[in-house]
């Protein structure tokens, strides 16, 4: 992070930051943008974000949409819509399970047979309450769905990336963060993981950033060990958005303050997918490894 980015970090925790950030105006993309003959893979994308990232890189030429979804009969459902709309275009629904390791590597496997793989976004996320743990990997399902899975499969799905993408520009891994992760502290003495799966002072706000906050310290990383040449890595933050099912867990006592907060200050689902399509189809090497909020370069 250059040092300009590094004097600008203390503001962006700030609540005048969070709300300087929701009033952005959006940016639009060049008209020349085409995504003609690429093939992308999008995650969580039968509902929300991810489903309006799907249809606007439909509508920018996507010649093959590769669906991951939890579930084969909602993802179907979803593409259903999207066949309607692009009947050009080729709309694959495959399913992958973020609680299962096993289905990971199954989803990666089958990622590997295709002919060519362009962009990846990472959309799959989860807040949750009340405290759970993930039967098969005993780790809390926050950290296992939003950190460890996801890191799991964007590391599997790097060297298919390096392989199968296109020659005009390198192919793009975007992993979708939160600027929650601007709010919240990690524990550095002991195991790092261990503080997320003891239920000792879980609320689901708190944890949910703190496994978005080690996700953006893994991408920061990972973009260190990945020539930008082969693959560009990046984070995309959508910021607060209205029409999505990022709430649903929350209790029914606090439906009413988070509904007039988004009412007042939450993005739609279109301006904020937007955020996505710019992190893949718009910016170059200058976003590797960064944060990527508000159409910008953020620290």
């Amino acid at each position: 992070m250059s040092s300009e980015l590094q004097s600008k970090a203390s503001f962006e925790a700030t609540v005048f930051g969070f709300l300087c950030r929701q009033f952005t105006k959006p940016k639009q993309l060049l008209a020349t943008t085409r995504l003609t003959d690429q093939v992308a893979i999008v995650t969580g994308s039968n509902v929300g974000l991810g489903f309006e990232a799907c249809r606007q890189l439909l509508k920018l030429g996507l010649f093959h949409l590769i669906m991951g979804v939890r579930s084969q009969t909602t993802g179907d459902a979803a593409a259903q819509i999207l066949r309607k709309e692009f009947p050009t275009s080729t709309i694959s629904v495959w399913t992958v399970d973020l609680e299962s390791y096993e289905s990971i590597r199954a989803f990666a496997d089958r990622c590997a047979v295709l002919r060519r793989l362009d962009i990846v976004i990472l959309n799959a996320g989860i807040m949750k309450s009340p405290f759970t743990i993930v039967p098969i990997t005993k780790h809390e399902t926050m950290l296992q769905v939003n950190y460890l899975s996801t890191a799991l499969l964007a590391l599997l799905l790097l060297p298919i990336l390096k392989e199968k993408g296109g020659d005009t520009r390198p192919p793009v891994l975007t992993v979708v963060g939160s600027d929650r992760a601007y709010e919240v502290n990690i524990e550095k003495k002991g195991a790092v993981l261990h503080q997320l799966d003891r239920p000792e002072h879980f609320t689901q706000f708190e944890w949910y950033g703190k496994s978005k906050l080690l996700l953006t310290l893994f991408v920061s990383k990972l973009a260190e060990l990945v020539d930008v040449d082969d693959v560009l890595v990046n984070m995309a933050n959508p910021g607060m958005t209205k029409g999505t099912d990022f709430f649903r867990g929350v209790p029914a006592i606090f439906t009413p303050i988070i509904s007039f907060g988004q009412f007042i200050l939450a993005r739609s689902a279109e301006v904020a997918a937007s955020i996505y399509v710019d992190a893949v189809s718009a910016r170059g090497e200058e976003s590797h490894g960064s944060f990527l909020s508000d159409w910008t370069i953020k620290p």
